[in-house]
């Protein structure tokens, strides 16, 4: 029988009190933080696909903006994505001090006080969504405040410590550059970005599930219900096979619309093969009765790094398209 949300959390909070505790640092006795250790704040992994999507978002967009205030808008949603990451390293610092590939952050490291962090980021938000509205438009910044506000409070403070679909709901934060880079643009909606936003949105659960197959562990020790702590790893590996299905689905609908050409159209479907290849490696993989992976999740491993460069060929083959079209 699986352990609720709630019977993890408490779980963990009982194991791991004197670390939860003893990730709250002092202002005293902090260590020298370098300008590496804030940039480091911003997640600049996670913010290089966020700015990428945003920018193909941008590109694809009908009418023209000039190259300075594109410049512009592209720097406003890489802050914003940063300044959310910050806020959300300073909310998590007691988990992250428990999870061994995480627990070398800034702030739980004692390199960076909580508070700083917390100015850093906030800041940072009121600048780029600012200077969003000043750039291009007040649509524009205003689902870039969205984008924002949705990863702070509902990801980061609502769902992840709740909910094992945390990930599933929380996936629309990461969903929404292209739709601020098309708006950027035009100043409006229209299918394509919508479109753009459904296939993150979808793409996000078997991202992160095939992460957390392999890196369970930690998020148990730090009390957070993914999916594999709550359900289990067999549930997670068939929930990653599902979601995959059906963001290959996702991907053709530009293609069938009409809204892309046939170079997205065949990448969509390489890609999308490839994926559920991956999927099925995943669900295929041997596992004992307790359902851990006798290969050391090796499938899930090379699920995760193809799902990154999926997206990345998969963006990048819809500017192509509009390109060449």
């Amino acid at each position: 029988m699986t352990d609720t949300a709630s019977q993890v959390l408490s779980k963990a909070g009982g194991q791991n009190a004197p670390l939860l505790a003893a990730a709250l640092p002092v202002a005293d006795g902090m260590a020298i933080s370098s300008v590496g250790d804030w940039i480091a704040l911003l997640k600049p992994r996670v913010v290089m696909l966020v700015v990428f999507t945003g920018w193909i978002g941008m590109m694809i967009a009908p009418g023209h903006l000039h190259p300075v205030l594109a410049a512009t808008a592209i720097l406003c949603i890489t802050i914003g994505a940063g300044a959310a990451g910050a806020i959300n390293m300073w909310y998590d610092r007691d988990i992250d001090l428990v999870m061994r590939r995480t627990r070398n952050r800034p702030i739980p490291a004692g390199r960076i006080a909580p508070n700083d962090a917390l100015a850093f980021g906030v800041v940072l938000a009121c600048a780029s969504v600012l200077v969003m509205a000043l750039a291009t438009n007040l649509f524009a910044a205003l689902v870039l405040a969205g984008s924002i506000g949705f990863y702070v409070f509902i990801y980061t403070m609502w769902l992840k410590r709740r909910t094992a679909q945390n990930i599933v709901i929380g996936g629309a934060a990461g969903a929404f550059p292209p739709v601020i880079g098309w708006a950027a643009v035009t100043g409006g909606l229209d299918i394509l970005p919508l479109l753009m936003f459904a296939v993150i949105f979808f793409w996000t659960p078997p991202h992160f599930w095939s992460l957390s197959l392999w890196a369970h562990a930690d998020y148990a020790r730090a009390g957070v219900p993914m999916l594999p702590v709550v359900a289990g790893a067999r549930e997670t590996r068939r929930q990653v096979f599902r979601y995959t299905l059906v963001l290959a689905a996702v991907t053709l609908a530009p293609w069938a619309l009409g809204l892309a050409g046939i170079i997205y159209g065949a990448a969509a479907l390489a890609l999308g093969l490839g994926f559920v290849v991956c999927a099925v490696r995943v669900v295929r993989d041997r596992q004992d009765d307790a359902g851990v992976s006798e290969t050391g999740d090796a499938p899930a491993r090379a699920a995760f790094k193809f799902s990154i460069a999926y997206l990345f060929i998969l963006f990048a083959a819809l500017a192509a398209d509009r390109l060449v079209g």
